[in-house]
């Protein structure tokens, strides 16, 4: 992950370290968005990706591992994109977007959170990399 690191910040990404509850939070920001969070649990380092541009890049989801559409499929809706009364007017609204040929509206927090391993990292960087491209 630190080729990623250093991708992302040739790229002009900020990285920032906050203290969290659950341990540290690594946030990487563009041009004052957040691109992506790296978060410890329990299980170990997730990578949370906050995809705005998913649109400009759904061939990427076609490539996943199963364990990956599957973190994806099990996220929670959208409330917001379902029913716009059911969702705060605050709530950033989630994403929608083709997987596996099933169109999914999933929450922005956790649509594309995913555990690193050996099989996801690959998948996270081209994920990361693809909405840092489209943030420039």
């Amino acid at each position: 992950m630190s080729e990623v690191h250093n991708e992302l910040t040739g790229l002009g990404c900020k990285a920032e370290v906050k203290a969290a509850r659950s341990g540290y939070v690594v946030s990487y920001s563009l041009n004052k968005r957040t691109l992506a969070n790296y978060v410890f649990r329990k299980k170990g380092l997730m990578a949370r990706i906050y995809a705005g541009h998913i649109a400009q890049y759904m061939e990427l989801l076609e490539l996943l591992p199963d364990s990956m559409v599957r973190a994806i499929q099990a996220a929670p809706i959208c409330k917001r994109l379902a029913d716009p009364a059911a969702c705060s007017q605050t709530c950033p609204m989630g994403y929608d977007f083709l997987l596996k040929g099933e169109r999914l509206q999933r929450c922005r927090s956790n649509a594309f959170m995913f555990l690193l391993e050996e099989e996801s990292r690959p998948h996270v960087r081209a994920l990361l990399l693809r909405e840092a491209g489209a943030l420039v």
